[in-house]
């Protein structure tokens, strides 16, 4: 696993986009803090820059530097979640324009996986996570299902978990200004 964390950074620090195993489903992605990268990502997933990008962080430190706030309620949420759980945020800072929403919010989800908890702690940075596949199709479940224009868009493939197979996608939710939980995925 070292050496493809090492690969994978040296791919990411060039301002690449990788192909990569999550704690859900594989993933395109990048530096969150290169503009440049983050757009290759859009134009490999065939996706308008309108529709915002999850961001993955290695703990609540990291995501502590990326948003200006994590709300009480948001922690609550993340204690109890049973499953991988990405939560929008308000005020993010530090990332590139192009992964916050028009309304200043960023998807942030403090990975659970152990590869990418070690490769965005020794890249120090927060990376992006889109699945991979094509915007509009079917979100591929495991390494075999990536479509060719995916795998041969991309700058490098992480070499680990091709026979693993994803149940799911993350839950993705937002807390309102009211504390209530907004459930936008499940």
């Amino acid at each position: 696993m070292k050496t493809e964390i090492e690969h994978t950074i040296t791919s990411l620090g060039k301002g690449g986009v990788i192909l990569y195993p999550t704690d859900t489903v594989w993933g395109i992605g990048c530096d969150a803090t290169d503009k440049e990268a983050v757009a290759k990502v859009y134009k490999v997933k065939r996706r308008e820059e309108s529709k915002s990008l999850i961001i993955l962080v290695d703990s609540l430190q990291m995501l502590k530097t990326i948003v200006t706030e994590v709300p009480e309620r948001a922690l609550e949420v993340l204690s109890h979640a049973e499953k991988p759980t990405t939560i929008i945020y308000k005020n993010p800072k530090g990332l590139a324009e192009n992964v916050i929403a028009h309304d200043n919010t960023v998807a942030i989800r403090i990975v659970q996986n152990d590869f990418c908890q070690k490769l965005i702690k020794n890249f120090q940075k927060p990376i992006v996570s889109t699945s991979a596949n094509i915007s509009g199709e079917v979100t591929p479940k495991a390494f075999k299902e990536i479509s060719p224009a995916i795998l041969d868009a991309v700058d490098y493939v992480v070499n680990l978990h091709h026979d693993a197979v994803s149940k799911y996608s993350s839950r993705v939710i937002k807390i309102l200004e009211d504390g209530s939980v907004k459930v936008l995925r499940d």
